[in-house]
């Protein structure tokens, strides 16, 4: 079945991305040529497994490859120590050995909590990913970023854990809402604003095929493999330019906290559209980024259906001082010191350390009240 590769190389630990259609139904082969007498755990949401699961247990069935079902709640609220303890319990449970693995199938939370159940589970066991949403297909799956959210942020209890493979069947998303979608998106847009201008200027062209699927959303998908591959394997633990792949979550990220992670006010994919925008915005109001970049970031995000503006998260305006709490706790402070990630325009972000508060805060009050 055609397909395309990319590698990861983590010298003894490289492990592929396949990408490609169908690539589900074909999974059981794929996996016990690879990994022969090993059984399974799959971990996923109770959507996911409404609409895949069948198609991948009876691959692994055919392939005469044992697999456990453990299903949680859909949603960003699964993401806690109290799901983490129920999924690694029933690992035990089940008695899967350390030799055996974990199935990720599912989006960005179900790769974030399976894997990071793989990580602790027996110290270590491997894991597969499996990613249904094109946010994960381009971005969480890859790099081996597990973990949960705590009470003072998201993402702060985890472990850098890398899949032992990664199978992208772009058939999926075809399954996708439209607005989860669109969220998706973003995370693929960012690859373009990174360090990549001309790719940002090919989705302002060919957005609307991305969108409806096919040859032009696969080259999407695996270019972001692609670049997000490099990346890793430059920067595994990022201590580094890794760090760039946060465009927009600094911002994103307080926005969900405030927003209690409920998907019916915002979804990640979205937090990161409006993050971006103001990542931008605020990267003009300290002389770094021209205005007519800021403005073509906006446009596009705005026609791919994504918010662009604080305003459009209902239940606002929220208190700055409460952003301002949550973007304190942000993995990228050092020795209490704000660090965010900047731009010079499209595809020219950079790091910038030492961030004033005052500054950040000063900003927030001009876009929330005008």
């Amino acid at each position: 079945m055609s397909h395309d590769t990319v590698t990861v190389e983590l010298g003894a630990r490289r492990y592929d991305i396949l990408i490609g259609a169908a690539l589900l139904s074909d999974a059981g082969r794929m996996l016990a040529e690879r990994f022969p007498q090993t059984r399974f755990a799959i971990v996923t949401d109770e959507n996911v497994a409404a609409l895949h699961l069948p198609e991948l247990s009876r691959s692994l069935q055919a392939a005469s490859l044992e697999a456990t079902p453990i299903i949680v709640p859909a949603g960003e609220r699964s993401k806690t120590i109290g799901e983490l303890d129920r999924v690694v319990e029933t690992i035990l449970q089940t008695r899967l050995e350390r030799s055996d693995m974990i199935i990720a199938l599912g989006g960005g939370v179900i790769g974030d909590l399976a894997g990071f159940a793989a990580a602790v589970a027996r110290r270590g066991m491997d894991f597969i990913q499996i990613p249904t949403s094109l946010l994960a297909q381009v971005d969480s799956s890859v790099g081996g970023k597990t973990g949960i959210n705590a009470g003072a942020g998201k993402n702060l209890i985890g472990a850098f854990h890398q899949p032992r493979l990664v199978i992208a069947d772009t058939d999926v998303l075809d399954t996708l809402p439209k607005r989860e979608f669109a969220a998706g998106y973003a995370e693929l847009a960012k690859y373009g604003l990174i360090n990549d201008a001309a790719f940002f200027a090919w989705l302002e062209q060919v957005h609307a095929d991305v969108l409806a699927g096919g040859r032009r959303r696969d080259e999407a998908v695996a270019y972001c493999c692609r670049a997000k591959a490099a990346i890793v394997a430059a920067d595994e633990t990022e201590h580094g330019q890794r760090a760039l792949l946060n465009l927009g979550h600094t911002f994103g990220h307080a926005l969900e906290a405030w927003c209690n992670y409920d998907p019916e006010r915002l979804i990640h994919g979205e937090a990161v559209s409006i993050g971006m925008v103001l990542a931008h915005q605020f990267s003009e109001r300290l002389g770094h980024a021209p205005s007519a970049d800021t403005q073509r970031v906006k446009q596009h995000l705005s026609e791919i259906g994504l918010p662009t503006e604080i305003s459009q998260i209902d239940g606002g305006p929220p208190p700055v001082d409460l952003l301002m709490h949550h973007i304190a706790q942000d993995k990228k402070v050092r020795q209490g010191q704000l660090t965010f990630i900047l731009t010079r325009g499209i595809g020219k972000a950079f790091i910038a350390d030492n961030i004033p508060a005052d500054s950040v805060t000063d900003f927030l009050h001009e876009r929330i009240t005008g």
